[in-house]
């Protein structure tokens, strides 16, 4: 399905809405599910060789990234609710090159049933640049194109 993507700028929050023909049940798997989480996540072209999620309340989770020249970046956070199979919240912070982690963000997703499978939500912030929040929404918007071919 065709996206439609909308970076708010104030207050640098990205919020990103996307249809997909597959049931909320599905969609949300697909983010819970390691095995299946790792066949769309990270932008296209990208694989997922390390990940660990621990998907209840307060479970922390990790995954790896890694490039077709086999440059890995990694990012982490600590799932904040999972409401099946409507809602995911969940904080996100990039690893840094000492080990330590940068700026933390929340994603919240949101999904509802349409006539024809899954209106998706995701909201994303507070950013602390325009030019980070505008990184995301490039990067999400292409795993996303991914995630969209699961359900192809």
């Amino acid at each position: 399905m065709q996206p439609r993507a909308t970076a708010m700028n104030e207050g640098n929050v990205l919020r990103i809405e996307r249809e997909f023909s597959a049931s909320p049940e599905a969609v949300y798997n697909a983010w819970v599910d390691p095995e299946t989480l790792i066949k769309w996540w990270g932008p296209e072209g990208m694989t997922t060789p390390e990940y660990e999620l621990n998907t209840h309340e307060g479970g922390h989770w990790t995954t790896t990234m890694q490039n077709s020249e086999g440059n890995r970046v990694t990012t982490s956070g600590v799932y904040k609710i999972l409401e099946p199979p409507s809602r995911l919240v969940f904080t996100w912070a990039w690893t840094q090159d000492d080990g330590s982690r940068g700026e933390e963000t929340e994603v919240e997703i949101r999904l509802t049933p349409t006539e024809t499978g899954t209106r998706m939500v995701l909201i994303q912030g507070k950013f602390g640049d325009a030019g980070n929040r505008d990184n995301h929404n490039f990067g999400w918007n292409s795993s996303f194109n991914d995630l969209d071919k699961l359900f192809g």
